[in-house]
């Protein structure tokens, strides 16, 4: 079987944006991680997403996806196990004309509020 590999440039946005990367030898795919604002040069803060509710969720990445591919952005099983947490658009798409920021869409089904700090995969 051939072997092919596809580049797909990545650019921070922010200077403490974090680049996916994949987590084991055998995943599948490349964690995203929350980009959460510094609010008047302090650490950064939480996002809250109340019961019910949903957040577009920056990464303070954008991608540039070759032509012919997409990309795509998938729920966290632990997420939706622990918290109820998961994607409202499963799987997101990543368009390989799109260049701006990446964004998640999370819907919180839990019964609680969910906290997104900065970094969070």
């Amino acid at each position: 079987m051939a072997k092919y590999q596809v580049i797909v440039e990545f650019r921070a946005l922010y200077p403490d944006a974090k680049k996916p990367e994949y987590q084991t030898e055998g995943a599948s795919g490349m964690d995203l991680c929350a980009y959460v604002p510094r609010a008047n040069g302090r650490a950064p803060e939480a996002l809250r997403i109340p019961s019910l509710g949903r957040l577009l969720v920056g990464t303070g990445i954008a991608l540039a996806i070759p032509p012919g591919y997409e990309g795509q952005i998938r729920p966290r099983s632990g997420l939706a196990l622990e918290h109820g947490v998961t994607l409202l658009n499963a799987p997101g798409t990543l368009d390989s004309d799109y260049r701006g920021e990446v964004g998640v869409l999370l819907i919180n089904h839990g019964q609680g509020d969910f906290w997104v700090k900065h970094g969070d995969r």
